[in-house]
C-alpha cells in the first residue's frame, strides 16, 4: 500500500495558502500554511517538505507565527530558520521543547516526519505586521499551548486547529472539550468575518461554524454528564455516543479516541 502526497495553492480574499496531503490507505490528513501581510501562520508537516520548501522559497514574509508546537505545524520551521533567518514565534511554553528533536510516536512521524529542532521567540500578546495589527488569542484546549490569530484591519481569524470541524467525533488524549469550549467562546467575543483554518481551509460563514461547534460541544458535555448521573461508565457513554469507531483510533494505538471526548468532560466535572 502506498503512500501518496500531494499539494495544491491558492489565494482566497486576500490570503495565500499551501495545503499539503498525505494519504495511506484509509487514513488522509492534511495541513495549510497561510501567508497575509508578512506573516507566515504555521509552516507544514517535514513529511511534506518538498511542498512547503518550495511555497515557503518563493513567499515574501518578515515573520513567522506557529498556532501550536505539533509537528504538522512546525515541520519545516527548522528550514525557515536555516533559510530565512526572521523570527519564529512560538507560545514560551514550548519553546524549549521545540529546541530539541521532536518525540513522537512513531505512526505520527510516519505520516508527518521527524521535527527537527528549531529556536523560536516567545509569541508577544499582539503583533504588528506591515499593515495591520493582530490580536494573539490563548485558545487551549486541543493543544495547552494553542493559540489563534486575528487580523485586526482585515477581519481574517486564523484558528490552528481550534475549528477542523464542526462534529468531533475523535480527539487526542491530550485535548480537553471543556477547554475547546471556552476558547470557542474566547473568540466569538472578538469581531471578525473570514476564517481559516490549518486543516479545513477557508471555512465559509465562519463564525456560524464556530458557533455550531461550540454549540454541539455543549450539547454533548450535557449528555456525557447526563449519562454518568445514569451510572454509565465511560466507555459506555462513549458507546452510546459515538458507536462508530474510526481508522485513525486503532492506527494510533488509542492517542486518538472518542473516549478521550468523554474522560476530558468527566475528568472537569471530578476536579
Amino acid at each position: 500500500m502506498l503512500v501518496k502526497k500531494k499539494s495544491s495553492r491558492g489565494e482566497k480574499n486576500g490570503v495565500c495558502y499551501l495545503n499539503g496531503e498525505i494519504r495511506f490507505g484509509r487514513v488522509a490528513l492534511n495541513v495549510y500554511s497561510y501567508l497575509l501581510d508578512g506573516v507566515l501562520i504555521d509552516t507544514g508537516a517535514q513529511s511534506l517538505h518538498k511542498y512547503f520548501k518550495a511555497f515557503i522559497d518563493e513567499a515574501d514574509f518578515d515573520q513567522v507565527m506557529i498556532t501550536h508546537f505539533h509537528e504538522d505545524h512546525t515541520g519545516c520551521a527548522a528550514y525557515v530558520e536555516q533559510s530565512k533567518k526572521l523570527p519564529i514565534y512560538l507560545h514560551a511554553k514550548t519553546i524549549h521543547y521545540c529546541a530539541q528533536w521532536a518525540d513522537y510516536p512513531l505512526y505520527r512521524q510516519f505520516f508527518w516526519g521527524r521535527r527537527k529542532p528549531f529556536h523560536a521567540l516567545t509569541m508577544p500578546e499582539s503583533l504588528a505586521s506591515r499593515n495591520a495589527r493582530w490580536d494573539v488569542i490563548d485558545t487551549p484546549g486541543h493543544a495547552f499551548d494553542h493559540k489563534a490569530f486575528l487580523n485586526r484591519n482585515t477581519g481574517q481569524l486564523f484558528t490552528g486547529d481550534l475549528f477542523v470541524s464542526e462534529r468531533t467525533k475523535v480527539v487526542l488524549a491530550e485535548e480537553s472539550i471543556p477547554d475547546i469550549i471556552r476558547s470557542l467562546e474566547r473568540v466569538l467575543a472578538y469581531d471578525f468575518q473570514d476564517v481559516f483554518c490549518s486543516h479545513a481551509g477557508f471555512v465559509e460563514g465562519g463564525r456560524g461554524a464556530l458557533e455550531r461547534k461550540r454549540d454541539y460541544l455543549v450539547s454533548i458535555q450535557h449528555d456525557v454528564l447526563t449519562l454518568q448521573r445514569n451510572g454509565y461508565s465511560a466507555e459506555a457513554i462513549t458507546n452510546q455516543l459515538f458507536p462508530k469507531k474510526y481508522p485513525i483510533i486503532k492506527l494510533s494505538g488509542g492517542e486518538w479516541d472518542s473516549l478521550h471526548i468523554v474522560t476530558s468532560i468527566l475528568n472537569e466535572g471530578n476536579t
